[in-house]
């Protein structure tokens, strides 16, 4: 069962520059990583026990690229919690949801997350 949202990615050109905006809204900034397989820079803040994570590429081939390239800045991917990743999958695909990843992704500050991007009908 899904139990919350942990954290909403989004992705973003300048890093720097939205990092200042979010702290400017009050936002509590709570650092930087690299993810060097994924070809991009984080910066995560929190918000009432829910995460924002900003994400700009630190390479052309990075999916995070790609995905502003094609969509320009944005909301990337909302990651809930769960206490059953692997049924979760299942759940979805068998309604219908056509997964990108069908194994579960941890990374990050993350622990029990579904970070497997979904799409329900070409209607994400």
């Amino acid at each position: 069962m899904l139990k919350k949202i942990d954290h909403i990615g989004i992705a973003v050109e300048s890093l720097d520059e939205s990092i200042e905006i979010f702290k400017k809204m009050g936002l509590t900034f709570e650092g930087l990583e690299e993810v060097e397989e994924q070809k991009v820079k984080t910066a995560f803040f929190n918000v009432g026990g829910v995460h924002v994570e900003l994400l700009t590429p630190t390479s052309p081939e990075s999916p995070i690229a790609k995905f502003i390239e094609k969509k320009g800045q944005g909301i990337h991917h909302i990651a809930y919690e769960s206490d059953n990743i692997a049924g979760e999958i299942e759940n979805l695909k068998n309604n219908g949801f056509q997964m990108i990843d069908n194994e579960p992704e941890m990374a990050l500050m993350t622990v029990k997350l579904l970070l497997s991007i979904l799409n329900h009908q070409g209607k994400f």
